[in-house]
């Protein structure tokens, strides 16, 4: 992805998602802030939830990692942030209370090997966190089907990131990465998020437009990426895809979801 403003708008929204899927909380561990004083936040992106954290637990150092630096400067004095590829060796023998791990979808091509590296980098009795999602697109009532531009689209776009080494749709196997490397007392958790603003409740209503909003923004960017990197179709074919898949979205053709799990 791009790491322009829109692509940085973009990331803020999925942290507003998460947080709202939440119920307007930044983590599910049970932490206590005065055993709290090392905190990882892997792909932290634009810092925000790192920045918030640090806000919230005055007391411990948390360190922000990405391989891009797109953070503020400004930022609580106990948060400072790295370039860092997470999926090489961790050289420095640091250890943490609470790793945080949060939206590598299609990101990471060793899962088992992060969650290696994560385990051996925890305090005894630390906590880690997972926050990842399934990207593919589905709804409950029938409306989405193989007919809308919307579900060739996300079928495609899923389909290639496999082909390169890349799982899109890492949630569902976190659990048993997790177990398999070595954790105990896991907890597995899954929340549904609309696609758009077609729910009847309040709660779900207003995740789905947070969750439309992030999705339009980024619509092109990572789909020029895959589409043309990947699969060398012409920018012009691209545009005209995704803009099939933009109308049906701000349209509300279907009453699409995909789970956070």
């Amino acid at each position: 992805m791009p790491n322009d403003e829109l692509e940085m708008e973009r990331l803020d929204m999925t942290h507003a998602m998460m947080v709202r899927a939440l119920g307007n909380r930044l983590f599910l561990a049970p932490l206590e802030k005065h055993s709290v004083h090392e905190i990882l936040d892997i792909g932290t992106g634009t810092g925000i939830w790192a920045i918030e954290m640090g806000d919230m637990f005055e007391n411990a150092a948390i360190t922000g990692v990405d391989l891009s630096a797109i953070q503020p400067s400004w930022v609580p004095s106990n948060v400072r942030f790295e370039i860092d590829d997470v999926e090489s060796s961790w050289l420095h023998g640091r250890k943490f209370d609470y790793i945080f791990c949060r939206f590598m979808a299609a990101s990471i091509a060793n899962w088992p090997k992060l969650v290696k590296n994560i385990f051996e980098h925890l305090k005894p009795g630390g906590w880690v966190e997972f926050h990842d999602m399934d990207p593919e697109i589905y709804s409950e009532d029938g409306t989405y089907t193989e007919k809308h531009a919307t579900w060739q689209w996300n079928q495609t776009f899923l389909r290639t990131m496999r082909s390169i080494g890349r799982d899109p749709c890492p949630g569902p196997q976190l659990e048993g990465w997790v177990r398999d490397g070595g954790f105990n007392n896991v907890f597995h958790q899954r929340f549904k998020a609309p696609l758009g603003p077609w729910p009847k409740d309040a709660y779900h209503k207003d995740l789905g437009m947070i969750n439309l909003a992030q999705m339009l923004d980024g619509l092109e960017g990572f789909t020029l990426r895959v589409f043309c990197g990947v699969l060398k179709r012409s920018e012009a074919q691209v545009l005209v895809e995704t803009a099939m898949v933009r109308k049906e979205m701000k349209e509300n053709a279907y009453n699409g979801i995909y789970d956070l799990p």
